[in-house]
Order: structure tokens, then C-alpha cells, then sequence
């Protein structure tokens, strides 16, 4: 096989795969690139070492799960309609993750972050950045909700760290019981969080 932009995407494809299932330290450069189907000098063609393909992964998978964050969270709804809606997506991500492989995934980023972020300094940095613009997507909509009185809350940045914080920590907890409804109490405690004030927030549509 050529030298091809096509080469490339094979091998991210694969890597993205086989790190959301089994994690980083445990591949090598062989067996994603037989996973792949391209030889071993593609590989080095177009990353100059596993860990900066590590990070093209983490981006590709950042693009996409940003698109579906932006999706939810910046839509016409009213924001806590939003907000619920993206944390209640929280479970069937998981459990269409386990559908596919037969295990509950959990979350790239804090896979990797449990991994790596003691071994690799880009990487971390990398999935700080990543996490700390989740915090400002979230912390966006808290302080529509702030402004409506419907959330009592004086630090919206805060209290949307600590719900992106919870939300990792229940999608490990998830991933640890390889049981998705773990995170079915999600929204509930986000809400307490929140200090929603009207108990009778509708569902999303």
C-alpha cells in the first residue's frame, strides 16, 4: 500500500479502535498497523512516534464528540432541556458501546488520563485542554439557566466543572461494573448540583 492520505486513516481508525477498547500502553506499532492492513513504514510516514498518534486520535475523537456536545448543548431549547439532554446521552453512549464489543468502553479521555498523564506531558496537556472546554460548553448554558432563575448557583464555571467531574466519575464507575445503568443517576445528581428550582424540568424531546 502507497504512501496515501488513505494509509493514514486506516491507521487512525485502527488506533482509535483499539485504544477505546484496551487502552494505550498495552499496543504496538506492529499490531495496529496489522489491524490497519498498511505496512510498518506507513506507519512512520505519517506519525513520528506512537504517542503522536496518540494525540491525532485524541483530536479526531475530540472532533467528533465536540460536534455532538455543540449539537446538544447550543441548540433553540431552553437550557436546562439542553443540559439534560446532553447528560442523559451519557448512558446510551455507554450502552451502544458495550452493544458493539461486548464491555462498557467508559471514556477515552479519562481512560487516558488514569494511563498516560504521569508518562506523556502532551498528552496530558492535550486532554486538559480537552476537558476544560467541556467545562466552558456547560458552564455556557448554566449561566443562561443563572440568568433565568431557574438554577441557584453562584459560580457557573464551577458548578460546571464539578458536573463534567461527575460525569467522568460515574462513566468509570460504569466501565468498572460493565453495567451502563450506572449512570442513570446522572441527571438527577447533576440537577442537585445545579439547585434546580423547578422540580418539574420537562424531558427532552
Amino acid at each position: 500500500m502507497g504512501r496515501t492520505s488513505d494509509a493514514k486513516n486506516k491507521i487512525l481508525t485502527a488506533a482509535r479502535s483499539l485504544i477505546e477498547q484496551r487502552g494505550y500502553s498495552a499496543l504496538g506499532v506492529a499490531e495496529i498497523c496489522k489491524t490497519a492492513d498498511v505496512p510498518k513504514g506507513s506507519f512512520y510516514y505519517f506519525f513520528e512516534s506512537k504517542e503522536s498518534l496518540a494525540l491525532a486520535v485524541i483530536d479526531q475523537h475530540w472532533a467528533d464528540e465536540r460536534s455532538e456536545w455543540e449539537s446538544a448543548l447550543n441548540g433553540d431549547a431552553e437550557p436546562m432541556r439542553r443540559l439534560r439532554q446532553l447528560f442523559e446521552s451519557m448512558e446510551t453512549q455507554q450502552r451502544a458501546g458495550q452493544d458493539g464489543c461486548g464491555s462498557v468502553l467508559g471514556c477515552m479521555f479519562g481512560n487516558l488520563s488514569l494511563e498516560m498523564s504521569n508518562q506523556a506531558d502532551a498528552v496530558r496537556r492535550r486532554l486538559q485542554e480537552i476537558f476544560e472546554t467541556q467545562v466552558d460548553l456547560v458552564a455556557a448554558v448554566v449561566a443562561e439557566a443563572q440568568q433565568r432563575g431557574e438554577v441557584s448557583v453562584s459560580d457557573a464555571r464551577a458548578v460546571a466543572r464539578s458536573m463534567v467531574a461527575l460525569t467522568e466519575g460515574q462513566v468509570l464507575f460504569a466501565k468498572l461494573h460493565n453495567d451502563p445503568a450506572q449512570l442513570g443517576t446522572l441527571w438527577p445528581n447533576c440537577r442537585a448540583l445545579l439547585g434546580v428550582r423547578d422540580q418539574q424540568v420537562p424531558a427532552h424531546a
